[in-house]
């Protein structure tokens, strides 16, 4: 079976420097232990300068902005600063800025579709729905493409139902190449929970909150851990080889080590000790 070569996608990669600080400034956060203080959705973070640079970039762990360091757009900021309005800010163009920032979280949405999306098909295990993987990937990346006004009204939940289902599939493809009976914490609540050295490979880990969890020396090798919220997690030692739809802001959201083995594909955190 043949199929059509993929579309050229968009970087899924955060690049601050094309981007008119959307996230400093779309999104709302609130005083916790990510954020120091309270801020609404449309109003500029007062750290924020007026080239679009943080004024604390270097500081924002030691000034309680740890929040700041774990987001990842995938590559959405500069989307729709550069491609959706053509490079015109919301400073000097005020007239975009309303529909900049209702955009861009639909854009953030569908960056990272895209990026879980072209991770599936490079899983040789998850053959049998890489057609509808690929055609998938080919509406969401027209999307990214769209006008504001076609963005504003695209229901993204819709399309994120649909894809979730394949990513589904994938999932279960890869991980029965695993030998042996696998663990299900889908959606289970393990924050804090004592799960040193635990096997977990192959496990299905899909939205579980392992805040502040202990999975040092845990084998993840293969776990699907889509959407799970690895905020303090303590991840030294661990072994996530090749493990399902992680990213990179969960990696920046837990503690790791030089022990802590990753993919290929992700970073290492500077913030690991």
């Amino acid at each position: 079976m043949s199929f059509p070569a993929l579309p050229v996608l968009p970087v899924l990669q955060a690049d601050c420097g094309d981007c008119f600080a959307l996230c400093c400034v779309a999104l709302p956060f609130a005083k916790s232990n990510d954020f120091a203080v309270n801020k609404p959705a449309g109003t500029p973070c007062a750290n924020l300068r007026e080239d679009f640079r943080c004024g604390i970039h270097t500081q924002l762990r030691d000034k309680g902005f740890q929040g700041c360091t774990v987001f990842d757009c995938f590559g959405a900021g500069q989307q729709v600063s550069q491609v959706t309005f053509g490079g015109r800010d919301w400073r000097t163009d005020t007239g975009t800025a309303r529909q900049m920032f209702e955009v861009f979280p639909v854009m953030r949405q569908l960056h990272e579709l895209l990026f879980y999306v072209a991770e599936a098909l490079t899983l040789p295990d998850a053959a049998p729905v890489h057609g509808d993987l690929r055609r998938a990937l080919t509406e969401t990346e027209e999307w990214t493409r769209a006008d504001a006004q076609a963005l504003a009204a695209l229901d993204v939940g819709a399309l994120r139902e649909r894809i979730n289902t394949l990513l589904l599939k994938t999932s279960e493809l890869v991980r029965a190449k695993v030998p042996g009976r696998k663990k299900n914490h889908r959606g289970a609540d393990l924050m804090g929970a004592r799960l040193s050295g635990a096997k977990l490979r192959g496990a299905n880990l899909r939205g579980a909150y392992l805040i502040a969890a202990d999975l040092s020396r845990a084998d993840l090798r293969t776990a699907d851990l889509i959407g799970a919220d690895f905020r303090d997690a303590d991840l030294r030692g661990a072994d996530l080889r090749n493990a399902v739809f992680l990213t990179q802001p969960q990696l920046n959201a837990a503690r790791g080590n030089p022990q802590t083995q990753i993919p290929p594909t992700l970073t290492r955190p500077t913030h690991w000790t």
